[in-house]
């Protein structure tokens, strides 16, 4: 993985003792409220509703075992023994003390790590596939350009202040594992007639009030061009994106304002004018520098030997669900890569506390070559897991409650913290979760309904990507009582889709009934294995509304 250079580490210490000033003055009384929130939103710094909440920037995912153990050690010192993963695969810690949050930082950058960008209106962090590099069916590894994209952003001095938060992702395979369709930039490797690797750009994807998927503004770009094409976009969006509302300042709203062709003219005319040959010109030598970061690890050339698993298989039929569910194939013959999820029963999605932190890097170093990946799921991954050493990995797991057999299942959702945290929240979210947990306990019957995705937002502001999930539930306010409205037929995976209001919003106590009403009609109009998109593509929304809205059953 990419490892700070001397000009990187003295940013960082340099921006640590910057803002423990502005702390200190803040707490003294002589820099105002005002000017305080917008230096805090730099530094990652949320007010929510009962404490701070620090963002912490894990960029494209990647992180090593001695900044997993950090994690879970700030986590000890300075919040409640835990931390909360998010879709853009960074770090949060709920509790920490506003005057105690420039000792955090400074203990971060020890290990290379901060939370610069992880707010405001910037570009944040740059996610990806978190399989890069050891699936099978990618054109190349995404990385190397993730971090192009990442050291190009970082405090870019044009682009600090732009009309709205700004998200970009990259993936390079044909399963979207980013989003990348719901971003504000997505980019998808690709080849062109010649065999030449480059990216398909897509603009104008995100959620929110407005959900709307990217729409392609460049079929094909030479990835020498990766870095000005990208400036040009951003300088076409920060002269042009609305500052005179907030609710209308994303790309997504100046795209669909001008319209896709006149946005790809205005981007090529700032492409060509200015950007195209600059300095920000990527040379091979430039791109093969990034490649170097990369580069795959030691893999025992012995590993294919020993993946018999007939004999761990025997010992627990457990273990066999977990392989089955939570490990992927690899690229390399004897590798497996292990999902672990974070999703355990009856505890809040995306959670981890420090003894499951620690525990996890252990095993990242014993296991899999010392790294661990977070993804937009919520969940985190051991990449490179020799298959003769998936159940010793397992036990471990299990024993710590983080081998729950659910990757891809109704119960890996995506659930953003809700009312109980965030000051946005009008909704309850984590007792919802909690509902349909326990109504959906069955592991059996949820292999049998396949791979279906649950997300959950606790407002409109749609944190939990509601909108992209075969069901989605977003929380409402009803004169202080908790609604909760069902979308059904969303994707975020390379078949993207927004998917469409079934009904009215019903009460929290008949969220997981409406659930299973809804699994119901699903099972009955099911034709072989369908998955629950294709069902609904072929039989409509009418059946299901008739039937959740329906007086009894």
């Amino acid at each position: 993985m990419y490892q700070y250079n001397n000009d990187d580490q003295q940013l960082v210490d340099e921006r640590v003792e910057q803002y423990r000033d502005q702390t200190n003055r803040f707490l003294a009384g002589t820099l105002g409220e005002d000017e305080f929130l917008a230096l805090r939103l730099m530094n990652g710094l949320y007010v929510q509703r009962q404490a701070p909440m620090l963002r912490v920037a894990i960029p494209y995912g990647l992180m090593s075992s001695v900044q997993l153990r950090k994690l879970a050690d700030v986590s000890r010192k300075y919040d409640r023994n835990y931390a909360h993963f998010t879709t853009r695969t960074n770090l949060q810690f709920n509790w920490p003390k506003l005057e105690e949050v420039p000792d955090i930082l400074a203990e971060l950058a020890a290990v290379q790590m901060h939370a610069i960008q992880t707010s405001g209106n910037c570009i944040r962090n740059t996610t990806t596939d978190p399989y890069s590099g050891v699936y099978k069916g990618e054109i190349e590894d995404p990385r190397p350009y993730c971090e192009i994209i990442r050291q190009w952003s970082t405090m870019h001095p044009e682009f600090a202040y732009l009309p709205r938060k700004f998200k970009i992702a990259v993936t390079a395979g044909p399963e979207d594992r980013a989003a990348s369709q719901v971003h504000d930039i997505g980019l998808h490797m690709v080849k062109n007639d010649a065999g030449e690797v480059g990216f398909e750009v897509m603009v104008g994807g995100g959620l929110g009030r407005t959900p709307i998927i990217g729409q392609v503004i460049k079929d094909f770009l030479p990835m020498e061009h990766l870095r000005s094409y990208l400036d040009a976009i951003l300088r076409v969006y920060n002269l042009n994106g609305r500052r005179d509302n907030k609710y209308k300042a994303r790309i997504k709203i100046l795209v669909k304002a001008f319209g896709i062709k006149k946005m790809a003219a205005l981007v090529e005319e700032e492409w060509l004018g200015f950007t195209k040959d600059s300095d920000l010109l990527l040379s091979k030598a430039d791109i093969e520098k990034f490649k170097s970061y990369f580069t795959p690890p030691a893999y025992a050339a012995d590993a294919a030997n020993n993946i018999d698993l007939t004999t761990d298989f025997a010992k627990s039929a457990t273990f066999k669900a977990w392989y089955e569910r939570n490990t992927v194939e690899h690229k390399v013959d004897g590798y497996r890569i292990a999902v672990i999820s974070l999703k355990p029963l009856l505890l809040p999605p995306g959670d981890v506390t420090d003894s499951q932190m620690d525990l996890i890097a252990d095993l990242a170093d014993k296991y899999s070559f010392g790294e661990i990946r977070s993804t937009h799921d919520q969940n985190l991954v051991l990449a490179d897991v020799k298959m003769s050493e998936l159940y010793p990995v397992w036990e471990a797991l299990n024993g710590a409650n983080l081998a729950r057999a659910n990757i891809d299942t109704l119960t890996d959702m995506i659930c953003c913290p809700g009312y109980e945290f965030c000051a946005l929240a009008n909704a309850e979210t984590l007792p919802i979760a909690d509902q349909i947990n326990a109504r959906f306990d069955n592991l059996d019957y949820l292999y049998d309904l396949g791979d279906i995705q649950l997300n959950m937002s606790g407002c409109i502001n749609a944190c939990g990507h509601h909108h992209v999930a075969d069901i989605g539930i977003l929380g409402v306010d009803r004169k202080g009582e908790n609604y909760y409205q069902f979308t059904l037929g969303g994707s975020s995976k390379t078949d993207a889709s927004i998917g469409k209001t079934i009904g009215k919003a019903l009460p929290a106590t008949e969220v997981a009934n409406t659930v299973e009403k809804i699994l119901h009609v699903f099972v009955e109009n099911r034709v072989a294995e369908e998955s629950f998109r294709e069902v609904i593509k072929r039989i409509g929304l009418n059946p299901f509304k008739e039937y959740v809205y329906a007086a009894s059953h």
